[in-house]
């Protein structure tokens, strides 16, 4: 019985992981699933399966969409079982560290095999906020394929001293250039990178913290584009839906920059993360609020 291979993809908050599987499952032909933490970013309208350890969803052209309910090692088991996939993309969140599931994968899943650790890295925010976490350099020496993303945001003269810089910390990781997470994905897969790991000593970095918003209102767009506008420099990262009067928009909000694209939803549902975020929280709900019509 051959292994199924496992793909990671981290990379720090905001950084197109989400886009990146998106355009994964536009191009795939293959029988995939994707692993997320939540199935809110991807719209997902087809029907939903409550398993022990997981809710997985059926797409279309053999894909499922799963979210984790329980233990990773259960949950991927159940995967394996219900809809035996020709391979796995497991999206991490932006705050985990990926060693610890790279020896989870190894040591705990003989099923599987792990293929490949794709890190996408925000060429962008690696400009305007050039000293890296924790967190980020372990992401970053993790990687097989380091995707250096939106380099359509940041002057040409800017990316070989960006590559210089991921090359120091990653020596051996291939480095591609995206835009938008564009990329061929049959480059992402087939890596076959068995490594030989030590149990990782995990620390989580308790500085970051989230709360979540929801609404049946609709929202005036001025006045949440202001809101936007005006997010205190603690928020790093906020995502989710809004209603406006002409339908719902998918907000993406990073370190500063924001965009809005249509989406079928029906009410708001965001998430804001950020450091040390719990002293904001009031601030910002009252003047969502605000924007209620």
């Amino acid at each position: 019985m051959p292994r199924t291979p496992i793909t990671l993809i981290t990379g720090p908050l905001g950084s197109g992981k989400t886009t990146l599987l998106r355009h994964i499952l536009a191009t795939q032909r293959e029988k995939i699933a994707i692993v997320m933490n939540e199935f809110g970013e991807i719209a997902i309208d087809t029907k939903v399966i409550e398993g022990k350890n997981v809710r997985i969803a059926e797409l279309g052209g053999g894909c499922v969409c799963c979210s984790l309910l329980g233990e990773f090692e259960a949950a991927v088991n159940e995967i394996i079982q219900k809809i035996a996939p020709e391979r796995i993309v497991v999206e991490t969140t932006g705050l985990a560290e990926p060693e610890a599931l790279v020896f989870n994968i190894q040591e705990a899943l003989p099923q599987c095999r792990l293929d490949g650790v794709v890190s996408v890295i925000d060429a962008d925010m690696l400009i305007r906020f050039p000293e890296l976490g924790h967190t980020t350099r372990l992401q970053i020496e993790g990687a097989d394929i380091l995707l250096l993303n939106k380099i359509d945001l940041i002057e040409p003269g800017q990316v070989k001293p960006l590559e210089t810089k991921l090359r120091e910390i990653n020596p051996t990781a291939a480095i591609v250039r995206t835009g938008r997470c564009r990329i061929d994905p049959e480059l992402l897969f087939g890596i076959g990178c068995e490594r030989k790991i030590a149990p990782p000593e995990h620390r989580h970095q308790s500085e970051f913290g989230s709360f979540a918003f929801t609404s049946s209102k609709i929202f005036s767009r001025d006045s949440f584009e202001s809101f936007a506008n005006s997010l205190p420099a603690s928020v790093v990262r906020a995502k989710g839906f809004i209603r406006f009067a002409d339908g719902a928009q998918l907000f993406n909000f990073v370190a500063g920059r924001w965009e809005l694209e249509p989406f079928e939803f029906d009410g708001t549902e965001l998430v804001f993360i950020g450091r040390k975020i719990g002293a904001e929280r009031e601030a910002l709900v009252s003047a969502l609020k605000k924007c209620e019509v």
